[in-house]
Order: C-alpha cells, then sequence, then structure tokens
C-alpha cells in the first residue's frame, strides 16, 4: 500500500478544545464523556482533548496532569496568568491538530453527545457548524439583554455574525490555519470564526445545567464581552458619535441663533436664560463624556494592537511538542512553576 492509500484510509482526527479556570470538579467529567461519544457514536475519528488552563487556583491543572498522564490524546497548557475566555479559547485553536475542532465547555452545558450532528454537517462540506441557543435557563432580564444584543451586533456588523450563536461551534481545518496567523491583540473568536467563514451553518439545542461549580462570567465580565464583540465588528459606535456630535452642534448655532434674535426683539420679555445655559452645558458634557469613552475604547484596542504582545504565554505544557506549541509561546525556563 503506497502513502496516499494510506493516508486516505486514515481515520480523521477531530480536536476537542476545552478552556479552564478552576473547574477541577468538572475535567473528568468533560474527558470521560467526550471519551465515551468517541468509543461509541465516533469510532471512524480519532480524538484529541486540548485543555487550556487559564492559570486556575484551585486543583485544576492537578487533574488535567493526572488524565494526560494517564491518556497521551490530552493535551494540557497551563498560562503564565488569567489572560480571560476569548485569549484562552484562541490559543487552544491553535494548539489543534485536527481536521477540525470542536470547542466545549468544561462544566458540559453542551453536551458531547451532539458532536455526530457537528461532524455529519462539516461532512457536507460546512466550514462552521454553530450550535444555537434559543433558550437558557436565566433570569428573564438577562435573557432579554442577550438577545437584544445579538441581534443589535448584527445589525451593526459588516461580518457574517450568528445570532443566538454560542462558542460551541465545529470549526474546520482551514479556519485554523487563518487562525494561526492573524494576530489579534484583543479577539472576540466567535465573531472572527464566522467572520472567516465561507459556508457557514447551524443547529439549534437546549442546553443542560451546570454540574458543578458556579459560571465564570457574571454580568460585569459579560458586558465586557459585548463590548469587545461590538468593538471588533463594527465602527457603528465612531460613526454615531460622528453624526450625534454634528447634530448637537447644529442644534447649539440654532438656539444660539435663535436666542439672540429673541433677545433683540423681546428684550424686555426675554428671561436671563440661567437654567437654559445650565442643562445645555451639562447635556454637552454629557455626550463629550460618552464619546470620547467611545474613541478610548477604540484607542485603547489599537494600543495593544501595536504593542504586538502574545495573546497568552504558556508556563507549563503536557504531551504537546516542540512543533505544536509553535504557534503560541512559552517563556525560556519551559519547567518553571
Amino acid at each position: 500500500m503506497n502513502s496516499q492509500e494510506t493516508t486516505a484510509t486514515m481515520p480523521k482526527l477531530i480536536s476537542i478544545v476545552i478552556p479552564a479556570f478552576n473547574e477541577e470538579l468538572n475535567v473528568w467529567n468533560a474527558y470521560e464523556r467526550t471519551k465515551e461519544v468517541f468509543e461509541s457514536a465516533l469510532k471512524d475519528y480519532d480524538f484529541e482533548i486540548i485543555f487550556t488552563d487559564n492559570h486556575s487556583t484551585d486543583g485544576t491543572y492537578v487533574e488535567l496532569e493526572k488524565i494526560a498522564r494517564k491518556d497521551s490524546r490530552i493535551k494540557v497548557a497551563r498560562f503564565a496568568r488569567n489572560y480571560g475566555f476569548n485569549n484562552s479559547l484562541i490559543t487552544g485553536y491553535r494548539l489543534a491538530k485536527g481536521h477540525a475542532a470542536i470547542q466545549l465547555d468544561c462544566d458540559l452545558q453542551d453536551p458531547p453527545s451532539l458532536f455526530p450532528v457537528f461532524i455529519k454537517k462539516w461532512e457536507a462540506g460546512h466550514d462552521v457548524v454553530v450550535g444555537l441557543r434559543p433558550k437558557r435557563q436565566e433570569p428573564a432580564l438577562l435573557l432579554l439583554a442577550r438577545k437584544f444584543f445579538y441581534r443589535f451586533l448584527s445589525r451593526i456588523s459588516e461580518d457574517n455574525l450568528v445570532v443566538d450563536g454560542g462558542d460551541f461551534r465545529l470549526v474546520d481545518r482551514s479556519i485554523l490555519d487563518q487562525l494561526r496567523e492573524i494576530h489579534d491583540a484583543t479577539p472576540y473568536v466567535r465573531g472572527l470564526v464566522s467572520t472567516l467563514a465561507a459556508n457557514q451553518t447551524s443547529f439549534e439545542y437546549e442546553r443542560s445545567k451546570r454540574a458543578h461549580g458556579k459560571s465564570k462570567f457574571p454580568v460585569i465580565r459579560l458586558l465586557g464581552l459585548a463590548v469587545e464583540g461590538i468593538i471588533n465588528h463594527s465602527t457603528v459606535p465612531l460613526r454615531l458619535a460622528t453624526i450625534f456630535g454634528l447634530l448637537i452642534a447644529t442644534l447649539a448655532v440654532l438656539l444660539s441663533l435663535g436666542y439672540f434674535v429673541a433677545r433683540l426683539v423681546f428684550v424686555d420679555f426675554m428671561p436671563a436664560g440661567f437654567a437654559t445655559t445650565v442643562i445645555l452645558e451639562l447635556l454637552s458634557i454629557g455626550l463629550n463624556g460618552i464619546f470620547l469613552g467611545i474613541i478610548g475604547e477604540y484607542l485603547g484596542h489599537i494600543h495593544r494592537q501595536l504593542r504586538d504582545r502574545p495573546v497568552t504565554v504558556i508556563q507549563r505544557a503536557i504531551n504537546l511538542t516542540e512543533l505544536d506549541m509553535k504557534y503560541v509561546t512559552m517563556p525560556r525556563s519551559r519547567g518553571a512553576p
């Protein structure tokens, strides 16, 4: 059998990328459930699991080390500090060697049993397959805010973003290769993947309840992710700042002319206008503060991009070779704690 025939008969490799932060109670279950799916429903595929430990402060890395020593298909990268969810995820994608990669949350609210659905749609020719979450077990106000944000971002973005789509998705090798070449200091990964997709599809599913631990995304962090999504995929806020600025400037000129004419015509009846002046000044100060804040956010992103620093630094690695680490950063003292 020649090398081409051997390559053709080799099973395709699927990379499962699992970001983890303080998930010592969930990592074993994530590993066992993933392995169970491949050993039962996906026997014709090989798999690897890439855990990116975002500098957990509990026993997550200790448990991951046990799993990786037991099974060489398990790859572990522990970061030098907490770099945030999106940086953790894009590092996992860059470490992936598979023909495709599926991102999975460690808490298994996104069930591994759906892997065959992703792979079937991928084999049909789609380069990105997104799991849609139209229903969530969340407070009504937060659920409403999510729905509004996804639709708002989709409207103002120039990219092919998926409404109600989460991070539970399959990404083809062609896009994984592009993610290795793109340097974005503040990546919004789900938007970036959709931007690179040429033939994207989706399907709906219901999320399960979290088995252990608490969510790592309180409202303040969700707001931060929302800001990242808007800034990374739209310049509309800057344009709105310009438009509103021009409107306010025009209104101020018209009001000034109106007060000037009124003062000349109704000299005996025109009030001093103290209250009006104060209101206009406060309005102007408030708008200036909002617009400067918007501009500052974009300038901050430009500043971080120009510094050209790595999105993550890997402190420790298990079952990862020098070739695997080509597209990520690790300090010279590779074994340093």
